[in-house]
């Protein structure tokens, strides 16, 4: 990591950390998702692959913006994004146990403008969640795209049982196919939370 400075852990999942550091040249902050691609299986890393080039051609206020990617000589691909340096909605909600309806409402009017966003590429999140909106200068971002699913159409289903269980629509647990409505239940298990 050349370029950045590991300033501290911010999280982990099962194939790598993510860490909050400093860029060298810029002195700015951002998140390096750092993943380890060598021991993945080959769904694994075409997942993670999906998840870089869906980041890469995103583009809108309400989603976690990328910068960079790349591999290291360890064999971790680092995905580089800006810091959101609010938090995630997730530990708002843990800390302060109520919120002006305002501000719900617009951080919901914000989160539903990201989703139209996101369909209108035909990409379901699927995995939409308070752990997963983040918080930047009083505006909302939607991350974490290491699920969604880009569709041929904006009438395809999507098959398969993935996501965080609290905000999963009925069809999912169903074992039935899936669309967009999915990701707006969720959207609505975020608002009810």
């Amino acid at each position: 990591m050349e370029f950045y400075e590991i300033v501290k852990s911010i999280g982990s999942g099962s194939f790598g950390q993510v860490y909050l550091a400093r860029n060298k040249r810029e002195d700015r902050l951002y998140v390096i998702k750092r993943i380890k691609i060598r021991d993945m299986n080959q769904k694994d890393r075409e997942n993670t692959e999906n998840e870089v080039r869906l980041l890469q051609k995103l583009r809108h206020p309400n989603i976690v913006a990328y910068k960079d990617s790349y591999l290291d000589r360890e064999q971790y691909l680092n995905i580089v994004m800006i810091h959101c340096e609010g938090g995630d909605i997730y530990q708002k909600i843990r800390n302060k146990k109520s919120f002006p309806e305002s501000q719900i409402l617009d951080w919901f009017a914000q989160m539903t403008l990201a989703l139209c966003y996101l369909h209108e590429q035909k990409i379901l999140h699927r995995d939409l969640k308070t752990q997963n909106i983040f918080l930047k200068n009083g505006r909302v971002r939607l991350g974490d795209f290491g699920i969604a699913k880009v569709l041929d159409s904006t009438r395809d289903l999507a098959n398969t049982c993935i996501g965080t269980p609290y905000y999963m629509s009925p069809e999912l647990f169903k074992y039935k196919p899936y669309s967009y409505k999915s990701d707006v239940w969720a959207l609505g298990c975020c608002l009810y939370e």
